[in-house]
């Protein structure tokens, strides 16, 4: 249902600014220590966002929430996604987030690594949509723009003017409107939806 089509690459050393980040795909052993750096990086009542009311009773999508640690293992940086589906049509879709870097490797260039690598990885495994919740002058970069998510709507208490949308295939988002929810199975087959 939610695995790659095939499995993950290696993990190949980056250079950001003279240091050395490997990323990894999450396991469950990195667990406790990613929530640690959510924690750290956000503010306590992340888990009171609306966001969160989307993740609640799904699991993650385990090939795509990658972890970045540097030569000695420490953990830089974290990203993880969740299924969810758009409008009554139950478009499949991503949702990104959240994605943090340790506070003493800002300005590093880990979270662009951490989001261009996933989203590479989220095209190859067959996902057509990535939504998130952000400021659009830096998510416009990786291709995510407010214009793509007009039609969309985010449960509240969110400011509408941060969600944003990306296309991971021309056209995806054509005829897609509505209201994110949680990813769900279909009523009569209990089948997972379609990632396209």
């Amino acid at each position: 249902m939610l695995g790659a089509s095939r499995p993950p690459p290696p993990a190949a050393p980056h250079a950001t600014r003279g240091f050395v980040i490997r990323l990894l795909t999450e396991t469950p052993q990195d667990g406790p220590e990613v929530e640690y750096l959510y924690d750290l990086a956000f503010a306590p009542g992340r888990t009171a966002l609306s966001s969160y009311r989307l993740r609640e009773g799904v699991e993650p999508v385990a090939s795509l929430c990658l972890v970045a640690r540097d030569r000695y293992g420490t953990l830089a940086g974290a990203i993880r996604y969740w299924p969810i589906v758009i409008g009554a049509e139950a478009h499949p879709a991503l949702l990104l987030g959240p994605v943090a870097v340790h506070p003493t490797r800002q300005g590093e260039g880990i979270g662009a690594l951490l989001i261009a690598e996933s989203l590479d990885r989220a095209s190859l495994a067959g996902w057509t949509r990535v939504v998130l919740v952000g400021d659009e002058p830096y998510y416009r970069r990786f291709g995510f723009t407010r214009e793509t998510a007009r039609a969309l709507e985010f449960p509240p208490p969110t400011n509408p003017d941060r969600l944003l949308a990306r296309a991971l295939a021309e056209g995806a988002f054509d005829g897609v409107a509505g209201m994110i929810a949680p990813w769900r199975e279909l009523p009569q087959t209990g089948e997972a939806v379609s990632r396209t």
